[in-house]
């Protein structure tokens, strides 16, 4: 078997397929790279990734294949020898390419792609919808007489993977955040194309305690541009703890994680619809978006984000959006607007299987076809060294919100990582602190370290000034001391709700106490706070920190 692939995009789709033929020791797979797109080099760095056999384009079309698989069908696929079999390169049929093809065709259902000397390109056209073969039927009705429905593998996957859910959003970080995912297809009506700050606007105005940001690019972007120029272009926000999920699986990922999606009129938004999250327009697609398709009638329903960042009510409008979107979802409701896409659900690869073995001559495997789970993203969550804190005291009350030290708006102080901000943000913080980490069991030798108080007293003589210094001993307790005070310890309890348990970022706590105590003066001790972090309120227990405490090594 021949699995052929023009780009990433339509490689990952094939991808999502190989479970047709798990476990079967009588099917050769072989890979190879259809020539003539731009968007070829990072197929080549996944199959590289993925251990695949790879054959060279002169050895594909000079050797006989029982099938061949493909997810596009651009470029010399007439050359290959044997039944072709074509997938959807992506959901929905949503969008048309004017500058490829026929202007008002839907990229995939393209008559000028599908027939070749006026004969049928594929052997068989595996789609998702009853009513994408209606379409087809309409645009190219030669091929639609070689088209049945089995479903949509890569849906599929995402479905079965939804039970993981809570050790994705473990893995990214997300604990009692919303997460907001930002998904952009490709081209000049993309996300990225229309609103390129958007990310990085959005990471430094919504409070970094209430929101988590990520956002799912388009392969295409990581073909033209690579990773390193991504990063670069992106680097503001990254630096603010945006994640950007690999374009394989771990989007898909993402997506299972998230609570709420922006989303421009790439397909990702339909598979965002079918796990029924909540979903926001940011653009229309214009005239890319073909007018009466799954993807316009999901834009058409679908509130749209309302945003300027004129004044002070751009970062307001946007974040009453997103909470408005959760809060008015009702179950079920946007899946119903997925449901023109997505046929078959739960059954492609059993359904597929049926079809491609028919035409090797096979008898299936005995074994179930199953989607593989997704596996549990990778991407690396940074946390922010460096924080603009804003906050409201009401006696023992006190609210904080942190955000990006670069944030325009009014802030109360800085508070700083000292050992992993720079010194001129270590200079400027009015709150100071250190996370304890245990030391490595297999450093030799004598190694250097703080006891609490000591560290706590070298900050404060650093960095002089009306500042609080503090070490975070764990996800409960931290040691602080407010210029010229005494040494306090912070019992931070826990929040809950239906259930579950939230726990605060400690340094968040820290920058609570440091303005309730800049209120308070000389506080009475014991005393318990009522700290309104992200969107949750934690008792937090200020008493005088035990000597215990102070002379804890870190």
């Amino acid at each position: 078997m021949l699995f052929a692939a023009r780009s990433a995009v339509a490689l990952h789709r094939l991808l999502d397929v190989l479970p047709v033929f798990s476990g079967d020791d009588r099917i050769e797979r072989r890979f190879a790279l259809v020539p003539g797109s731009e968007f070829g080099t990072e197929a080549l760095a996944a199959l590289d990734a993925v251990g695949a056999r790879c054959v060279s384009w002169d050895e594909a079309v000079r050797t006989p294949y029982d099938l061949t698989l493909a997810a596009s069908p651009k470029g010399d696929l007439d050359r290959l020898r044997g039944p072709l079999v074509l997938l959807p390169h992506g959901a929905g049929f949503g969008k048309a390419l004017p500058e490829e093809g026929t202007a008002d065709s839907a990229s995939g259902l393209d008559a000028a792609y599908l027939l070749r000397r006026g004969t049928p390109l594929a052997a068989l056209h595996a789609l998702a919808h009853p009513g994408q073969v209606n379409e087809l039927a309409a645009r190219c009705p030669a091929a639609a007489e070689r088209a049945t429905v089995v479903g949509d593998p890569t849906l599929d996957r995402l479905l079965a993977s939804q039970g993981l859910r809570d050790r994705y959003r473990t893995a990214l970080g997300t604990g009692g955040r919303r997460l907001v995912v930002l998904t952009s297809t490709w081209g000049p009506e993309s996300l990225l194309a229309r609103h390129p700050h958007l990310p990085a606007r959005l990471r430094t105005e919504l409070p970094s305690d209430s929101y988590q940001l990520a956002l799912v690019m388009h392969p295409n972007d990581y073909s033209r541009s690579g990773a390193h120029d991504l990063a670069e272009h992106l680097a503001p926000a990254l630096g603010a703890g945006l994640l950007t999920p690999r374009p394989y699986e771990e989007w898909a990922a993402v997506l299972v994680a998230a609570d709420a999606v922006l989303t421009d009129h790439g397909s990702t938004a339909l598979y965002a619809a079918a796990l029924d999250r909540p979903l926001l327009a940011v653009c229309d697609g214009g005239d890319e978006l073909i007018p009466g398709s799954p993807m316009a009638r999901l834009l058409d329903a679908v509130p749209a984000l309302g945003f300027t960042w004129e004044g002070s009510e751009g970062p307001a409008r946007v974040a009453e959006d997103i909470v408005r979107a959760v809060a008015e979802h009702r179950p079920g409701a946007v899946r119903a607007l997925a449901e023109p896409a997505f046929a078959e659900q739960g059954r492609a690869l059993a359904l597929l299987r049926t079809e491609l073995y028919a035409r090797l001559g096979l008898t299936p495997p005995g074994t179930p076809a199953e989607p593989r789970l997704l596996p549990v993203p990778r991407v690396p969550a940074r946390a922010p060294a460096v924080h603009a804190v804003s906050a409201a005291v009401d006696g023992d009350r006190v609210r904080v919100e942190r955000r990006p030290p670069h944030y325009a708006g009014p802030a109360a102080h800085l508070a700083a990582e000292e050992d992993a901000a720079s010194v001129r943000h270590a200079q400027s913080a009015a709150v100071l602190f250190r996370r304890a980490h245990g030391a490595p069991a297999d450093v030799p030798g004598a190694v250097e370290s703080w006891t609490v108080d000591g560290w706590i007293a070298w900050a404060l003589d650093r960095y002089p000034g009306r500042r609080t210094a503090a070490v975070v001993l764990s996800a409960s307790r931290c040691v602080l001391r407010r210029h010229g005070g005494p040494l306090l310890s912070a019992r931070i309890g826990a929040g809950t709700e239906a259930g579950r348990v939230f726990r605060a970022d400690p340094a968040a706590v820290v920058s609570a106490v440091h303005c309730w105590l800049s209120a308070t003066g000389t506080p009475s001790l014991p005393a318990t706070l009522d700290c309104r972090i992200g969107e949750r309120s934690y008792p937090v227990r200020i008493v005088p920190a035990t000597d215990d405490e102070a002379a804890h090594a870190f």
